[in-house]
């Protein structure tokens, strides 16, 4: 596969999500993947827009199949992962591609296409990521602990990445990013 394809990770609630929806209001031709995921859905959420919502069998199906581009167990519970097709048929197609997954699939994505742009999104520091899980108010304390220990060697990561960018203030976020894709 080649193509323009671009890796947007960091820690459980820096943004990420944030930021790519940001560029996609700025730039709606740019194609962002749908990754799929056994964990349910948060309230709001929707099935094939912010995720694909399958089963652990459905799961388990695809990666048996390569049907994924990447895959990972993520906070030791759930399971995520980039289904290969839509990304094959985006790059065919000559789409921008921006793939918002976790830094274990950003690896799996480096080992499979050593071409592909890796972003990682990080915060301005430990405690506003704090802040901005808490916010969200989305886990449980027990789920809110475990993303944080996750958070933790995620951000000793940020060196394997391309680029870096502070999510301090999404707008200047946004900015960085459309400068780094040539947008």
């Amino acid at each position: 596969m080649t193509g323009d394809v671009t890796v947007i990770s960091g820690p459980t609630a820096v943004g990420k999500g944030t930021v790519v929806k940001a560029l996609r209001a700025r730039h709606p031709e740019v194609w962002v993947s749908v990754s799929a995921t056994t964990r349910p859905p948060r309230p709001g959420e929707v099935d094939g827009e912010h995720y694909l919502f399958v089963s652990a069998r459905e799961f388990y199906d695809l990666v048996a199949s390569d049907g994924l581009l990447e895959w990972a167990l993520v906070h030791g519970v759930d399971r995520y992962g980039t289904p290969a097709a839509p990304v094959q048929a985006a790059v065919a197609a000559d789409r921008r591609v921006i793939l918002e997954i976790d830094l274990q699939g950003a690896r799996q994505v480096r080992e499979h296409l050593p071409e592909a742009r890796l972003v990682f999104i990080a915060p301005p520091s430990q405690e506003t990521l704090v802040k901005r899980l808490e916010g969200r108010g989305t886990e449980t304390p027990e789920q809110m602990a475990r993303r944080l220990r996750t958070a933790e060697g995620e951000l000793a990561a940020a060196a394997e990445f391309d680029h870096v960018i502070v999510n301090d203030d999404l707008g200047s976020a946004v900015d960085e990013l459309v400068e780094l894709l040539g947008l």
